[in-house]
């Protein structure tokens, strides 16, 4: 504030937000680069990527508008309770640009229980056997631990096999140490509203456990519904490794119910269309 700066470039999650909000307020523009576990407030391009080309745009005199967004964070009491919720905690002024920046985040459980309970039966009725799945964050997914009767971290990633949980909230150097060179699958899904896959809130599928995998062991679960909420901008992966995701782009099937599967965009840009 005091070196007198047009805007500032930050990088955390929702907590230096936060810590922006307390000491800038609204007095300077910010631009968040994601690099935290939690980022569910508005203030963050889509990418690293993505900060540097809105940032081109303003240095070239590009006509990018300034908007107040959200800065949101967990709800700690109902986190405490099984329940990932966001709330509002103050705003910070953004240069908006809407193929760079991520909307906030909308919490899973606006969408059809009855759809979700209907993925999840799917998904159990086609679990293979002696298999590793890695089943990561989110209440899409809980769902299926949930039917299954097993534990389940909301904000980890969970190893299962043969009906039991082999490991519990592993990080991404324990999933490679479980699996070896056993069969593996993912079972994923995606942030509403966002449409992040990878890159926010399930760092454990690091670029060398998503190779270890394969894109066709990665299963993405997600209702229309929340499809919709995307207003078809892709899904959105953000892995570190630039090679990584440009070949994670492209087409991928999304379980969207019973017996029901559509394919939809995975890109790099939430602009594409």
């Amino acid at each position: 504030m005091a070196a007198g700066v047009d805007l500032l470039l930050f990088a955390g999650g929702d907590g230096t937000a936060r810590d922006l909000v307390d000491a800038v307020g609204q007095r300077i523009p910010v631009l968040g680069v994601p690099a935290g576990c939690k980022m569910h407030s508005a203030v963050y391009a889509v990418n690293p990527e993505a900060a540097g080309h809105l940032l081109a745009d303003l240095r070239d005199g590009g006509l990018v508008a300034l908007r107040d967004a959200e800065v949101r964070d967990i709800d700690e009491e109902a986190f405490r309770h099984g329940q990932v919720r966001a709330r509002y905690y103050g705003s910070l002024r953004v240069p908006e640009e809407g193929r760079y920046l991520q909307q906030v985040k909308c919490g899973g459980r606006e969408v059809e229980d009855l759809v979700v309970t209907e993925i999840a039966a799917w998904v159990i009725d086609t679990l293979e056997d002696d298999v590793y799945y890695l089943v990561g964050s989110g209440s899409t997914v809980a769902v299926v631990m949930e039917q299954l009767g097993l534990p389940n971290t909301l904000l980890g990633v969970d190893i299962i096999r043969n009906g039991e949980v082999v490991a519990a909230d592993v990080s991404a150097e324990a999933i490679l140490e479980h699996i070896g060179d056993a069969p593996a699958r993912a079972l994923l899904t995606v942030i509403g509203g966002q449409g992040h896959l990878f890159g926010r809130g399930n760092q454990q599928f690091s670029p060398a456990v998503i190779r270890r995998l394969g894109k066709d062991r990665v299963q993405i679960l997600a209702s229309r519904g929340k499809l919709a909420t995307l207003e078809g901008r892709p899904l959105l992966v953000d892995t570190g490794d630039a090679g990584l995701d440009q070949a994670l782009c492209g087409l991928w099937p999304v379980t969207s119910g019973y017996e029901d599967t559509l394919l939809y965009r995975v890109g790099l840009d939430a602009g594409e269309a």
